[in-house]
């Protein structure tokens, strides 16, 4: 008889071990990654997003590997690389250069400025990798070689055009007026609505604690990331014996229900989560949300993200505290902390 498979629970519970021994080598490497996807994409949501992509791909292309790789920052940096690189094939087989109507405004403004932003006039793709790596991290012309896939030879001719040519655009901060459901969010998040909450959602909406979690439906988002974004502060003020988040990363936060402010960065409108500490108010979380007429398909919370939390308030002139990577596996392995979400599933159901 064939063997019977693993059952999923069993499986899932594997992958997680799997992740949190990947995460035991690669996590000190986060904000180095960080910081490089930034340099090449000039943005930091864009930046956060292709980082998270970057440590997804390489958890899994590690477990293809006949072996680990000798230098686990310059092979990490490759596969952010090649990740961005095939963005851009992506982006311009989409609106190939020079047959853009340009009298027909871009899909998407924020995109298109990002894009502009990563281009750069003259300077290639190739060549801002190579500047990056060499000059923000000193790497070898060895090690930025196997970075981006090419020879020392290449690296070098990269280096030569690129240096002197980077220059940031001019952007328009500006952005349209805050939609009417943006403003209800924040109204029903403040008044600890999570019926309203739950109802503003589009009944396949996509909740999402940026690296840790993804919840389907309304339903298992009111579950889970939404009640933990609500009321999750009292776990959070006891970490250090309820688990969930690192008992370091505490720092005198108070059992406080959080408040969100709708504020506008880079074009675009995003939340702010304020939690109370001991010493006074500061963000521990940034929310985006993508509507569909007046319900929200898409929510991203950026709750175990430091350095793109970091970067963002530091542009809104705001006060932040850090969350960490990832949440604590001492007492509720492979469930986020609830402030960024309660992993409602039958693995975790004993965390709550």
């Amino acid at each position: 008889m064939p063997a019977q498979s693993e059952p999923p629970a069993s499986l899932a519970a594997s992958l997680r071990s799997s992740w949190q021994g990947f995460l035991d080598t690669y996590e000190p490497l986060r904000s180095q990654l960080y910081r490089y996807c930034r340099h090449l994409t000039r943005s930091a949501w864009d930046a956060e997003d292709l980082a998270q992509e970057a440590m997804a791909r390489a958890f899994v292309t590690l477990g293809q590997m006949g072996s680990a790789p000798p230098n686990p920052r310059a092979w990490l940096f490759r596969v952010a690389s090649n990740l961005w690189f095939d963005q851009l094939r992506r982006r311009h087989r989409e609106e190939p250069l020079g047959e853009h109507d340009k009298t027909t405004p871009a899909r998407d403004p924020r995109v298109s400025r990002e894009v502009a932003g990563t281009l750069l006039g003259q300077l290639s793709p190739q060549e801002r990798a190579a500047v990056v790596l060499k000059h923000a991290f000193d790497l070898s012309l060895e090690e930025i070689a196997g970075a981006l896939s090419t020879t020392t030879g290449a690296v070098k001719a990269a280096l030569h055009r690129g240096r002197g040519k980077l220059v940031e655009p001019a952007t328009n901060d500006t952005p349209a007026p805050a939609p009417g459901v943006l403003d209800a969010f924040c109204a029903a998040f403040n008044a600890a609505d999570l019926d309203r909450l739950t109802s503003l959602l589009l009944d396949t909406a996509a909740v999402e604690v940026v690296g840790a979690t993804t919840q389907y439906g309304p339903e298992a988002a009111r579950r889970t990331v939404l009640f933990g974004m609500l009321f999750g502060s009292p776990r959070m003020a006891t970490a250090d014996t309820s688990g969930g988040m690192e008992a370091r990363f505490i720092q005198g936060v108070l059992p406080t229900a959080p408040r969100v402010e709708l504020v506008a960065h880079r074009g675009a409108w995003v939340f702010v989560h304020w939690y109370a500490h001991d010493d006074g108010e500061a963000v521990r979380a940034i929310t985006r949300v993508e509507l569909e007429g007046d319900r929200v398909a898409h929510l991203r919370n950026y709750f175990f993200n430091p350095d793109f939390i970091a970067e963002v308030c530091g542009e809104l002139g705001l006060p932040w505290r850090s969350n960490g990577y990832r949440w604590s596996s001492s007492a509720c392995l492979g469930a986020p902390a609830a402030t960024a979400g309660r992993v409602a599933d039958s693995a975790t159901a004993a965390t709550r």
